[in-house]
């Protein structure tokens, strides 16, 4: 095989999975492009305070890395430095070209490879392109009117100014979601007043989270068969969580009876209960973990609006009522662009198509991983993807995707791998028949980061991690063409 076979679009957890399972097959001739000057993705853009997962730390990592997880959930440090550790341990550093962004791939039929242009002015050949780039990384900046009129200091969580000091501060907290929940405790000691502005409520959990005894680490460590036993009854019991995302079952009656219970023991105010009380099914939108945000908004210092934001003034924000609040640092929680996959670089497959243009309002891929028109290029994290408990473990599926499309590309000496398009059309038509039933679906009453323009939900995974394991080891079989 010539060198550089096989290019790798991102340096986080899903483009180091492609490494390793490479790495593991035998072929070593990849290059691993990383726009930061380090690997771990997501986990070393967001830096902000409290930052960690919300899915235990065992199940939270990969299976041939693990490690001795001091908590049962991992701070961001932790995940940036497992990352690090699992780069070394394989030996990938030296694949690696740190702060070289990918700007374009384009298929050139007569050579059988992509065209690579990078923004260091680089322009190379590959015959494989694994696009790893994730889901939930182009932050959402609102178009509220004034913005460029606020004279405190303004940033979005992914793009945490460390150089601000929040101490003594009248912060204005844009947001209530998942990375919200996780700020608001960790700031409110440190500033002088903190409003947290909620569009919508979401529903929230305890999250439970603790450090492990030195007893359990131990036993891990000693048996590591038990660990791995610890790590399986976590996903079988994501399996439970599930069956809740249907509309009407008894399991969802039970989470929204367990959420309402949360807020009725953990919030003060009878105002605030009522405010953070969600009128749509538990499983519209993301559900929510946190331990630390309900006992943070009793707090004299922490006020909640429950209004979004109209527009921004020099001296702060005005609410939906038109009440102004004034704010000398303004910290927008507004999430990210999920459904503009592959937008951060231009993809051009057969035919000179784009591959935003073959799919329009609709992205769509076969198991998330490969489109029709585009040979030898695969996606990790992409459409209909998300959840499945565990988004390492099915990075790991989609890596083996690849993987032996690539295996099978090489050891047949052909010169490409493409999908059936009647394969696309079929996993669309039975994504869509489950999640038509799922608490997400568009009439359910909520806002989420799940659908695209046509309507659909293009991110999310309708099922457990096992049914996508086993798809991902059957189907392809039948959907992949060689040529």
């Amino acid at each position: 095989m010539p060198g550089n076979t096989i290019a790798i679009i991102g340096g986080g957890f899903g483009g180091i999975a492609a490494a390793v399972k490479l790495r593991k097959a035998g072929i070593d001739d990849f290059i691993v492009f990383e726009q930061s000057p380090a690997p771990g993705g997501t986990w070393w853009d967001n830096r902000y305070p409290g930052c960690e997962v919300d899915i235990p730390s065992h199940a939270y990592s990969f299976s041939f890395a693990p490690r001795d997880w001091p908590r049962t959930h991992a701070t961001q440090p932790e995940l940036r430095d497992y990352a690090e550790s699992v780069v070394e341990q394989f030996g990938l550093r030296p694949r690696f070209r740190f702060g070289v962004r990918v700007e374009s791939v384009t298929w050139e039929e007569t050579g059988g490879c992509y065209r690579v242009r990078t923004s260091d002015g680089a322009e190379e050949a590959y015959r494989f392109v694994i696009s790893a780039v994730g889901l939930l990384n182009v932050p959402r900046y609102p178009a509220w009117p004034g913005m460029d009129t606020f004279e405190g200091v303004s940033f979005h969580t992914s793009r945490w100014d460390e150089e601000v000091d929040l101490t003594g501060k009248r912060v204005a907290v844009v947001g209530t979601g998942s990375t919200a929940v996780q700020i608001v405790p960790a700031i409110a000691p440190q500033v002088e007043r903190l409003q947290v502005f909620q569009r919508e409520p979401g529903w929230v959990e305890p999250k439970g989270e603790r450090a492990f005894t030195p007893a359990e680490r131990a036993r891990f460590r000693r048996f590591p068969a038990l660990r791995r036993l610890y790590r399986l009854k976590l996903f079988l019991q994501s399996g439970r969580r599930f069956k809740a995302y249907d509309l009407g079952g008894r399991e969802q009656r039970r989470m929204r009876d367990l959420c309402l219970d949360y807020i009725a023991t953990a919030i003060d105010d009878p105002a605030v209960r009522a405010a953070v009380t969600p009128s749509y099914p538990w499983g519209c939108k993301r559900p929510i973990f946190a331990s630390g945000f309900y006992p943070a908004l009793n707090r004299p210092n922490v006020e909640l609006v429950p209004q979004a934001i109209k527009e921004v003034t020099p001296k702060g924000v005005v609410d939906e009522l038109g009440v102004e609040h004034e704010a000398d640092v303004l910290i927008l929680s507004t999430g990210f662009q999920p459904t503009r996959f592959l937008s951060q670089f231009t993809v051009t497959g057969r035919e000179g198509t784009d591959i935003q243009d073959f799919w329009g309002d609709r992205p769509r891929a076969f198991l998330g991983v490969t489109v029709p028109g585009f040979p030898n290029f695969f996606i990790l994290y992409g459409p209909n993807t998300n959840g499945g408990f565990s988004i390492i473990a099915q990075l790991e599926r989609q890596a083996e995707v690849a993987v032996r499309a690539i295996r099978t590309v090489l050891r047949k000496r052909v010169q490409r791998v493409d999908t059936r398009p009647s394969a696309l059309e079929q996993h669309v038509r039975w994504v869509d028949r489950q999640l038509a039933k799922h608490a997400s679906a568009m009439d359910a009453g909520c806002h989420n980061y799940y659908h695209s323009p046509s309507g659909a939900n293009v991110t999310q995974w309708p099922r457990t991690h096992f049914v996508y394991y086993l798809l991902c080891r059957t189907r392809p079989r039948s959907a992949l063409i060689y040529r």
